[in-house]
């Protein structure tokens, strides 16, 4: 990934996800063109949000960190271009497990 001189820092409970890129070939070898690629849900976490704001004023960390692999809902998030390069910025709830 070439580094942009725009730094992206997403407020609140919020995540910067760049999305893996979809499969060409399928397991019995079939050649997809890009109108028959489905775009996968599973990404990096590339930036994090401060927090949650809770009622008494105390933040609470998100559980999600730089470099996480994840799966997400696949209407979650809206894109953005930086770049070239395609994100995803979404809440962290959006996030539906961590990949290890």
């Amino acid at each position: 990934m070439v580094k942009s001189k725009i730094k992206l820092q997403p407020l609140g409970d919020r995540v910067v996800v760049q999305r893996d890129e979809s499969e060409e070939v399928t397991t019995g070898g079939i050649v997809l063109p890009d109108s028959a690629k489905d775009a996968p849900a599973r990404g990096t976490v590339m930036s994090v949000g401060d927090g949650i704001i809770m009622p008494d004023g105390s933040r609470v960390a998100l559980q999600l960190t730089v470099g996480a692999r994840v799966i997400f809902s696949s209407y979650g998030g809206e894109a953005i271009n930086i770049d070239d390069e395609e994100y995803l910025l979404m809440r962290e709830s959006d996030v539906l497990a961590v990949i290890e």
